[in-house]
């Protein structure tokens, strides 16, 4: 993925329309060279989760360059990353699934849940509560540690959520709003011929992880 960096890094420098607009050519040679990492990544992803449809289509997955600015205090055009999203049903489904994220300096793996509606959000914890011991050993697991060192600390509660003791022996998991883990990708390895194989081992590695928010959210609904 060295057009997709190359790429990337001169955007950061140059993010204004016309500059875009005169490197279209080179935008979409990195563009198609990411899809066709996504396309392969899919079906990998479908070998290893079963929820994954071999036939997810890659504009179901990637998410677009351009900025939605209206909310924002940053007025440039552009995205400076490429990334997709690997969920049953494509990356607007709420199921938990997969993330790659392409970013000179800044690349990684991730998956999970990022802000869950109340009703799901409520079933994890519930989950966590009633089944704590089966998500503390898949996340102790050799396999899981190679890749993650646990939940990403984001947003968390300062208290105990309503509905549970704060002497709970989990509670800083209840605490957590989002469920995500993630790995760090160096330039260096999203420039290399086996970015793809890694990627899949960091997601096989995930996979407990997502199958037990799936149930408890299955619970939830």
């Amino acid at each position: 993925m060295t057009s997709v960096l190359t790429f990337l890094r001169q955007l950061k420098a140059n993010n204004t329309k016309d500059w875009f607009e005169s490197k279209k050519p080179i935008y979409l040679n990195a563009k198609a060279d990411f899809e066709g990492l996504v396309e392969e990544l899919i079906k990998d992803l479908a070998k290893v989760d079963k929820q994954i449809q071999p036939d997810l289509k890659v504009k179901d997955c990637v998410f677009r360059i351009y900025k939605d600015v209206r909310f924002s205090k940053d007025k440039t055009p552009y995205k400076t990353n490429m990334g997709a999203s690997f969920n049953p049903g494509g990356k607007k489904s709420p199921i938990p699934g997969y993330y790659l994220h392409l970013e000179p300096g800044g690349s990684f793996i991730a998956g999970g849940v990022w802000m869950p509606e109340p009703i799901a959000l409520a079933a994890i914890r519930q989950e966590i509560d009633y089944n704590g011991a089966a998500l503390t050993k898949l996340m102790k697991a050799s396999t899981f540690k190679a890749y993650f060192k646990g939940l990403d600390e984001i947003e968390k509660l300062k208290t105990a959520p309503k509905g549970f003791d704060k002497e709970h022996p989990l509670m800083d998991l209840l605490k957590h709003k989002h469920f995500i883990v993630s790995h760090p990708l160096s330039d260096k390895q999203v420039s290399d011929a086996h970015l793809k194989t890694e990627v899949v081992k960091a997601c096989k590695a995930m996979h407990p992880f997502l199958l037990f928010l799936r149930t408890a959210m299955d619970k939830g609904e």
